[in-house]
């Protein structure tokens, strides 16, 4: 059975994101513009998802004994085989999951899910899965979007989710050090509330935020909405505690820095669930700013709003960068403009007239002491305002911020009106930015309209680096009969696209299943090597999360 105050609003949202409670249908101009854009003319059909009760599920294939061991380690009330428990463990909240789940496909379900309440207990169902030879998820949030949590099983016995809700506390906060350890299955809201009463943040907010766990991110190396300030992750995290096959390891330290070789930290961030699963963890914490000031800016075009970010992080005084630094390309300005309202419209006239018809907008947030905010952003101003910007008040940060983590749910209710819709995302040096940029893009909408279809392709740049940039890429198209195709052939044209680049295949999304095909063209035939050494070691009986990072399995169906 599921077990916290969730259950109620999960199982209702099975097929789709968070609370339904949030959700809102598309206006009438939202409508209007996908009708035009992408050639629907039947978007105003609606296609719900089936029933809960008619989704197809197999029936789980484990022995009486094996439950039965499961429950002398964890007591019956943590070991579900129950139709919905399995459901929702089914996948995570990628597009091909979601139509999946929709259509009523959950027979890659797991066979049973378990909910551990401490470490201990990971460990003796770590013990029993290797000797039952069962195929162990560790699943926090289960936010994946690049089949990260997909229960595959390869040659093994069977597939179990291990969900790690009950491990959901702050365990310590450390003032002094400004350090904090939690269990790994807290989520983003709950992590925020224990550090506000003391005081801080983590400043870790993806997009995902309000289901993704600590474990979540650390496993995946995820970055969040104000991780140019705040920064990624793994700069976050100080120790981890892995329960692994092969036993328990602490990786990392409270030591403000050592030379002790390679850091075992980096084994496990970004591990994927793959070498064991992480129970609690040290992050670093932040005081609450007492500020936050919110510009925006409109730039001539997409490659001088990113030339303006570089000359910003170059050029300005450190720590001047904005914690939140977000750069539209002019389709998603488009998208926003006209989706907006009379507010919006206002403002696109104003730029017109102003010279910008196809302007770039660019969104910014300062955090930090009240004395040093105003004057943090009075001298990127200057800098913004010299790389041809057009500062617009801090109305449309304000209201981005508002609204943030609401994409997902604008998902679903584009797929119910028969939209496909997606992201993916990569990371390019400046001095390849631009073609990557537009060789992705290109590849994109070649992909989509390979049926003569209409296709939207919009992008942002949500992070800055000293060396380059992310580029966040949302594309959409009528959803084809055969959605699962589509989408495969969609991707794949832009993986190769992005590997041609010479960029990254991943650069928050994680690696899972999707990506796992484009790792050896970044790290090489000896790094892949590597990472299947730490497995065998960690993991001899490759029963931790199969499938993922590391294709083994896949292999060996080609």
């Amino acid at each position: 059975m599921v077990t916290n105050i969730t259950d109620e609003v999960e199982r209702s949202v099975w097929y789709g994101w968070g609370d339904p409670s949030r959700a809102r249908p598309l206006s009438p101009s939202a409508l209007t513009f996908l009708r035009r854009t992408l050639k629907l003319a039947g978007i105003d059909a609606v296609h719900h998802p089936v029933e809960l009760t008619d989704v197809r599920l197999a029936p789980s294939s484990l022995e009486r004994e094996v439950l039965a061991e499961l429950r002398g380690a964890l007591g019956a009330e943590n070991v579900s085989t129950e139709a919905p428990d399995r459901i929702l463990h089914s996948g995570g909240k990628s597009t091909p999951d979601l139509l999946r789940r929709r259509s009523g496909d959950a027979l890659n379900a797991p066979d049973v899910v378990v909910f551990p309440g401490s470490a201990e207990e990971v460990r003796n169902i770590l013990e029993i899965s290797a000797r039952r030879r069962l195929a162990v998820v560790p699943f926090g949030g289960g936010t994946s979007v690049v089949g990260g949590v997909e229960p595959e099983r390869g040659p093994l016995a069977g597939a179990l989710a291990l969900d790690l809700r009950r491990l959901d506390k702050m365990l310590h906060l450390d003032a002094l050090n400004r350090t904090a350890t939690f269990e790994a299955g807290i989520r983003g809201p709950a992590i925020e509330a224990a550090l506000e009463a003391h005081g801080y943040t983590l400043g870790h907010f993806p997009q995902s935020h309000q289901q993704a766990t600590l474990g979540g991110y650390i496993a995946t190396r995820s970055a969040g909405q104000a991780s140019t300030g705040y920064g990624r992750s793994d700069e976050l995290v100080k120790s981890v505690h892995l329960e692994t096959p092969a036993g328990p390891l602490n990786a990392g330290s409270t030591a403000p820095g050592s030379a002790a070789g390679p850091r075992m930290l980096d084994v496990v961030v970004g591990s994927e669930g793959t070498l064991g699963v992480i129970t609690k963890a040290t992050v670093k914490i932040s005081p609450v700013p007492e500020r936050k000031a919110y510009g925006a800016w409109a730039f001539p075009s997409f490659a001088a709003g990113a030339e303006a970010l570089r000359r910003l992080e170059h050029d300005g005084a450190r720590g001047d960068m904005p914690h939140v630094c977000r750069l539209s390309d002019e389709d998603e300005t488009a998208s926003t403009f006209k989706l907006g309202g009379w507010k919006t419209s206002a403002l696109a006239r104003y730029l017109a007239v102003r010279g910008q018809k196809s302007p770039a907008l660019g969104l910014f947030v300062w955090e930090g002491a009240a004395d040093e905010v105003a004057e943090r952003k009075r001298r990127s101003a200057r800098i913004l305002r010299e790389a041809g910007g057009i500062p617009l008040g801090p109305l449309p940060a304000t209201s981005w911020e508002h609204g943030r983590f609401s994409g997902p749910y604008l998902r679903d209710e584009l797929l119910t009106r028969g939209v496909y819709v997606e992201t993916l995302e990569t990371a390019a040096s400046w001095t390849m930015v631009e073609e990557t940029y537009r060789n992705v893009r290109r590849a994109i909408l070649t992909a989509l309209q390979a049926n003569d279809g209409g296709a939207y392709v919009q992008s942002h740049i949500s992070h800055v680096y000293p060396d380059g940039v992310s580029l966040y890429f949302t594309f959409l198209a009528g959803l084809e009969e055969d959605g699962l195709a589509q989408n495969e052939r969609v991707k794949a044209a832009a993986s190769r696209a992005i590997v041609n680049a010479g960029a990254t295949i991943t650069h928050h999304h994680a690696v899972g299943m999707d990506h796992s095909p484009y790792l050896q063209a970044e790290i090489g035939d000896l790094g892949v090597s590597i990472l299947r050494s730490i497995k065998n070691t960690l993991d001899p009986d490759g029963i931790m999360n199969p499938g993922k990072l590391i294709p083994e399995y896949k292999e060996e169906r080609q």
